[in-house]
């Protein structure tokens, strides 16, 4: 999602450390979790293998929690996050550890004062995040935020390999929000000169993951909600320059591969435009806030959004796009509906 990221590494060293006291977990990773007098969670009868990781089966683990008494639950699920990147350390090289402060976990072979410092702007930006897109955006009510910095790009891709279809190629990113019952985001090591965008981008997608919105809305209110945070633009291009970029790219059967989520995916300026038109686009609208809430609230992925900006925002996804984009209006620039 963020391809472009600079290796300065020592900035974030230099910040002050995590508010809350950090515990790091130096034991060795169990083989199951207990909760009561309930049989205990066995974690190797709930993990698989994929590129030589342990994927755990959250929706196992999932089962295994509910059936808890209530007042145990919230522990019993951070214990098992904390069980699986255990786990997740062990098959990692050498020098990888588990830090944990009150609300963040973060698995990473970094120095101590870089990873206080990595926790302590977790906790900020979760804050942030939360008051930034107040109404919209949702804190996970179990389990932590997690964090996963790989040491290198052949880990990093081997990882996020699992959640992504069998074949297929698919467009480069240097951070991403993985939620397959356990949200958690990663990023890659070297680019942590620039963890602080990706830390506020991908939390922004974890505390809108109760939403079925677009993934459109979903892009735009997160690089927005970074930029906003972290003061970062995140382009290479001049705004003439992307301007003209639009211009040549955005067609009838383009758009619509942005209404599905599908454009994100391309290989070619596509992904870059993408990620650029869902900016400008939820910049534009929520500069009516009162409406624009609602609107998000009420979104849906199976037909872009377009009931819910008829309903609140009352207008047309595609007389909206078409206007940003200088482009006359016709009904196939509206989002077609999947539904």
């Amino acid at each position: 999602m963020l391809t472009r990221l600079r290796n300065l590494f020592g900035g974030l060293a230099e910040r002050a450390p995590a508010t809350e006291p950090v515990v790091r977990h130096a034991v060795a990773a169990p083989l199951d979790v207990a909760s009561g007098s309930a049989p205990a969670f066995r974690i190797a009868e709930h993990c698989w293998g994929q590129q030589g990781y342990p994927i755990m089966d959250w929706t196992a683990a999932g089962h295994w929690v509910d059936a808890l008494a209530g007042s145990d639950q919230a522990s019993a699920w951070v214990a098992i996050e904390r069980a699986w990147l255990l786990h997740l350390r062990d098959a990692l090289a050498a020098g990888f550890r588990l830090a944990e402060s009150e609300n963040c976990l973060l698995l990473a072979a970094l120095e101590d004062n870089v990873a206080n410092a990595t926790l302590g702007f977790m906790e900020r930006t979760l804050k942030r995040v939360v008051r930034t897109l107040d109404g919209i955006a949702q804190v996970t009510p179990e389990g932590k935020d997690i964090l996963i910095v790989f040491d290198d790009e052949d880990a990093y891709y081997r990882y996020v390999s699992h959640a992504y279809p069998d074949g297929g190629e698919f467009a480069n990113s240097g951070g991403m929000y993985i939620n397959g019952g356990c949200g958690h985001f990663v990023t890659v090591r070297r680019d942590l000169s620039a963890i602080e965008p990706v830390i506020a981008h991908e939390m922004t997608h974890a505390c809108l993951a109760h939403l079925p919105i677009p993934l459109w809305l979903n892009e735009g209110l997160a690089v927005n909600t970074e930029q906003r945070l972290t003061g970062v633009q995140g382009s290479m291009y001049t705004p003439q320059e992307m301007r003209g970029m639009h211009l040549a790219f955005w067609g009838e059967a383009e758009i619509q591969e942005f209404w599905s989520g599908y454009s994100f995916q391309r290989l070619d300026d596509g992904n870059l435009l993408s990620y650029d038109l869902a900016r400008i686009l939820v910049a534009y609208m929520a500069k009516d806030w009162a409406a624009f809430r609602p609107f998000v609230l009420a979104a849906h992925h199976a037909d872009g959004g377009a009931q819910a900006a008829h309903a609140y925002l009352h207008a047309d996804l595609g007389e909206l796009v078409c206007a940003i984009l200088g482009q006359a209006y016709a009904p196939e620039w509206s989002p077609a509906s999947s539904a």
